[in-house]
């Protein structure tokens, strides 16, 4: 595995920093050198929010990304503002439930996911985050969706058990959209 950026972003509240913390505890327990750097506005929800999560084999030598490798963005604002960091060849997913501008940009793999109204129908409305990392799991060369019971398993409390269940339905939600 090379090293992979990762630029999580939308507002308080969408999942963005369990998202990051996901990932990197995935890396974690695949033996790769990770980072976990969250960021969020003084307003707990609805405020912006992003997080930088780096995976590497090496060790990672700052937690700032400005030209990560991959973009989750959860609304607009989050999509206007970082479309253009992404590095040619990237990946950007895109919550398109919540987004209805496309991206221009023709040197990146782009992938539109309803997640929020997937997960909606679901009965599972604060999980889209979880639905678009298991499709990134899914589509993510460098990345794998393998141990993903795992992750969850050691992330979720044990007071928040039915959530266990609930993350995998949307991971799965996520790895088997094909649109």
């Amino acid at each position: 595995m090379k090293t992979t950026q990762i630029l999580i972003a939308g507002f308080g509240g969408q999942g963005i920093l369990f998202s990051g913390k996901f990932l990197a505890y995935k890396g974690l327990l695949e033996d790769y050198q990770v980072s976990w750097l969250p960021s969020y506005g003084p307003e707990m929800r609805g405020g912006t929010a992003n997080c930088n999560v780096i995976i590497s084999e090496t060790p990672v030598g700052s937690p700032i990304i400005t030209a990560p490798d991959v973009l989750i963005a959860m609304n607009t604002p989050s999509l206007q503002k970082y479309v253009n960091t992404v590095v040619p060849g990237g990946q950007i997913y895109v919550d398109s439930s919540l987004i209805d501008i496309k991206v221009e940009r023709d040197d990146v793999d782009v992938y539109y996911i309803p997640a929020t109204q997937m997960a909606k129908n679901e009965g599972i409305a604060t999980l889209a985050n979880m639905v678009i990392v298991g499709h990134l799991l899914e589509n993510n060369p460098e990345l794998s969706f393998e141990g993903t019971a795992e992750v969850v398993e050691k992330l979720v409390p044990a007071k928040k058990a039915a959530l266990k269940e609930l993350n995998m339905k949307a991971l799965n939600m996520g790895k088997v959209y094909n649109k």
